[in-house]
Formats: C-alpha cells, structure tokens, sequence
C-alpha cells in the first residue's frame, strides 16, 4: 500500500512539472510537417523583397569571406583582434545559411512546408550559432580590455592557446544551450494547428503552437536567455567601463583617438545584436506581437551579419591595407601552367 501511494504522489508531481501530459493521446493529431507563413501576406511585394533580400545576402557573403580570407593570408593580422573577428565572420556566415536561403526559397514558393525534422535541425543551428556569436562579442570585449588596460600583460593574457581554448569554449557552450533549449520546445506535443506565423523556426512562434501550457518550458528557456543575453552584456559594459577610465588617462590626443575608434566598432556590433536578440528572446511567447517580431528578427538575421564586417573593415586602416596587399599579391603572384 506505502509503495502504490508513493507511486502515485511521484506520478502526480511528474504530472505538474510537465503539464501536456495530462491530455489525453487520442484526441489529436501529430504534426509531421510545419507551413511557415512569412511575409505571404505582402502579395506581390514578395518578388520585391526576395531581390533585396537576395542582394543583402549576397553582400553578407561576399563582405564575410574577405573577412575570414584576408585575416588567414594577412600574417599582420595574426592577433588575438583580428582571430575573434574571423571566428565571429564564420559564425555568421553560417547563422545567416541556416536562415536565408530557405526564406528565399519560400519567397518564391506557393507552399511553404518545413518538415518537423527540418524545423528542429533549424532551430538547433540557429540557436547554437546565435549563442555562440553572443558569447564571441563578450570575448572580443575582454580581448578590447587587455590590449588596452593591461598592454604588457596582453602576450600572456591572450596567448594564441588560450585564444583558441576561449573560440572552442564559445562554440560549444553555444551548442549546448542549443540542444538543452531545441528539447525544451520540441518536448511538448505539437498538434492540430501547423502554421508558424514566422519565416523561420524560431522559439516563440513554434512553442505558441504546443497542445499543453508551455509555461515551465517557456520559464526554463527565459532564464537561459537571461544567462546568454544579459551576462556577457553586464560583462561587455564593466569591461568598457575598465576601457574608458584608461583611455582618458592617455596623455595625447592621437592615442585617445586610436583607442576610442579600435573599441567603436566592437561596441557598435554589440549594442544591434544584443539590442535586437533581447527584444525577440527575453519576453514570454504571449507578450510577442508577430509583425513587428519579424521586422526585429529581420534585422537580427540581416542587419547585423552584414554590419560586421563593414563596421570592422571601412574604418579600419590597418584592415584596408591589409586587403591591398592580398589583392596585389594575388595579381602578381605567379600563375603555375
């Protein structure tokens, strides 16, 4: 009698933590298969916009690899700086592949089906590379802080090793949070209605779907935001506190100058991406208004991919020089026949 009484406590507790399981199997649907709804209710306007979104793409590619490829021919870009920026370009780069091409694809498309493999693969990936590039800008901030508050310790606090260990901690620290989060909202029970009013499988709109109350899922998801989003953000803005004490304790003009615009760029990435990832992230499914989610996701997809290499490179002397002699050394180096 003690045994079934205990089994029974420990059944209605499991019942509580995971509301969903309560309903009953037989009176609904499994869906196999997710319509994503994007921008279809632009009509004709759609054509318009997959051209400019093509060209935007198109621009975050070509702007991505000069990047990555200039940095790795470059051996006077061989720092600590320029090794985050071209990890971060591979990051986005592969963040903007899992989104752009299928909502290009869907653009032009009358049916837009995902399958439900397809859209966990999706959220996984995005996820994963969006957590990882969160915690790559809180790096570049620490980095941006030794070089300039503890210049002749910066050898030895950014050593190549420990560059490399904080790249490969960022990465999978960001797939980690991405499978525990993708299990979260892929563990309820999805049912009857399979219409994602997004143009992609993003958290909030594909758990608005679940047949049961998503609340302690949801509730688990907010706080591991709050982890991803708002940590590195207090860590970026102590570490830029730590950078502009020392900055104005410089004595020329010319060093303030040099230091304010190498730390300019790196904070204007920074306020776009966690600006508009803490708008789409750190809010319940309920509060999420859809068309002006998607105008922010746009711009979290779009905007920020192709702000980083510009903000990085344009006012970037060093960077330009940089990509004049890799052009010019791939004119003249001599062709092999």
């Amino acid at each position: 009698l003690t045994l079934k009484a205990t089994m029974c406590f420990i059944k209605s507790k499991l019942t509580w933590v995971i509301p969903w399981k309560q309903l009953p199997l037989e009176n609904f649907t499994m869906v196999t298969e997710f319509l994503l709804l994007g921008f279809s209710n632009l009509n004709k306007m759609q054509f318009v916009l997959f051209g400019v979104i093509l060209c935007l793409y198109l621009v975050i590619l070509s702007g991505n690899i000069t990047v990555i490829t200039t940095i790795c021919l470059e051996h006077s870009l061989h720092t600590p700086m320029y090794f985050f920026l071209s990890v971060l370009s591979v990051s986005e780069t592969s963040y903007t592949l899992v989104v752009l091409p299928k909502m290009l694809l869907n653009l032009l498309s009358v049916l837009r089906t995902i399958s439900f493999t397809s859209c966990v693969a999706q959220m996984f990936f995005l996820l994963g590379f969006g957590t990882t590039n969160c915690l790559l800008l809180g790096v570049m901030g620490y980095d941006r802080y030794t070089a300039i508050c503890h210049p002749l310790r910066y050898p030895v606090l950014m050593s190549w090793w420990i560059c490399k260990l904080m790249a490969t901690t960022c990465g999978i620290s960001g797939f980690l949070v991405s499978i525990f989060g993708t299990f979260l909202v892929f563990s309820l029970p999805f049912c009857n209605s399979n219409r994602i009013n997004h143009y992609y499988c993003d958290i909030a709109p594909v758990i608005r779907l679940a047949c049961g109350d998503p609340y302690i899922n949801e509730a688990i998801i907010l706080i591991a935001g709050i982890v991803v989003l708002v940590v590195p953000w207090m860590f970026i803005c102590i570490t830029y506190g730590f950078i502009i004490r020392t900055i104005l304790r410089i004595p020329t003009t010319e060093g303030k100058k040099k230091a304010f615009s190498t730390c300019a760029s790196h904070l204007t990435v920074v306020v776009f991406h966690y600006g508009c990832a803490s708008f789409v992230y750190l809010r319940p499914s309920s509060k999420h208004t859809t068309d002006k989610d998607k105008l922010v996701t746009v711009t979290y997809t779009i905007v920020t991919p192709l702000l980083n290499p510009m903000v990085y490179t344009l006012r970037n002397r060093e960077f330009q020089v940089a990509i004049q002699k890799v052009m010019n050394w791939r004119r003249f180096s001599p062709k092999i026949i």
